[in-house]
């Protein structure tokens, strides 16, 4: 069972992440001992860091990383400790838009290798559907997949539409899937978040002539768990799905809500 991170050794991992792709372990450790940038966290936050890299998995023996973080997260760790301030630029945006696209496909794969009989990429049709794939090996057993992916195995952080959430609400097939994906663009861990606690953080409306049509949340451990499964069925065999440690401890949740 992984430990949690705390947000010292998750720092201290993006930074691993990143600099592991240019250069080795001995040169990025001498790095970060020596380079003022890097002096905000101590030696050993940074060996905490590449430990938890290596127990995860998200670092091979030969010390290569698995993910490439990307520029978005790396500017949220670097501007962590400044006043928050929203920021967007074209080139994050496609990059995130990137990186969805990648999710969604990498699920498919997963599903088609399966052997789930009938697979539609909803989101390649229309936005309107509030899930990207529907999943259906039986007339019982139908699943609409909501697909959120990121490079950052640190932390688990999505962003939800009004309407995704309000399609949740209404649709008990409707279930939230977190793909981790790797440098080659295919999945290296797929999680459900529970719809449970997606109706407990998401906002409020608090005025009549006001209301929320996104939000961005952090889902934390206990609220993650392994695997793609709905209320009572899997949709792929938990044998057949990578399943590198991240995001949480692998805690059981009930899916219902």
């Amino acid at each position: 069972m992984p430990s949690l991170l705390t947000e010292a050794t998750r720092r201290a991992a993006l930074r691993w992440l990143n600099e592991l792709r240019v250069a080795g372990v001995p040169r990025v450790r001498v790095l970060f001992t020596n380079h003022p940038r890097y002096a905000d966290l101590t030696p050993a936050q940074y060996a905490e860091g590449l430990a938890w890299l290596r127990r995860t998995g998200m670092v091979t023996e030969a010390g290569r990383p698995i993910v490439d973080v990307n520029d978005s997260e790396l500017s949220d760790l670097e501007a962590a400790s400044a006043v928050p301030q929203v920021q967007w630029s074209r080139a994050a945006e496609e990059t995130r838009r990137a990186i969805g696209a990648a999710g969604e496909e990498a699920l498919l794969r997963i599903l088609r290798k399966g052997g789930v009989p009938q697979i539609r990429h909803v989101a390649a049709e229309s936005d309107a559907y509030g899930y990207d794939i529907e999943a259906v090996r039986s007339p019982t057993e139908r699943a609409h997949l909501e697909v959120k992916a990121t490079t950052d195995p640190t932390r688990l952080v999505i962003h939800l539409t009004r309407h995704e959430y309000e399609v949740m609400v209404a649709d008990r097939e409707w279930c939230l899937v977190a793909v981790l994906i790797g440098g080659d663009g295919n999945a290296v861990s797929v999680a459900t978040v529970s719809r449970g606690w997606l109706h407990s953080a998401a906002p409020v409306d608090r005025m009549d002539n006001g209301r929320w049509e996104s939000v961005r949340l952090e889902v934390p451990p206990y609220a993650v768990a392994p695997g793609l499964a709905t209320d009572v069925w899997r949709l792929v065999p938990d044998v057949l799905l990578p399943s590198q440690p991240v995001w949480s401890s692998w805690p059981s949740f009930p899916q219902s809500a």
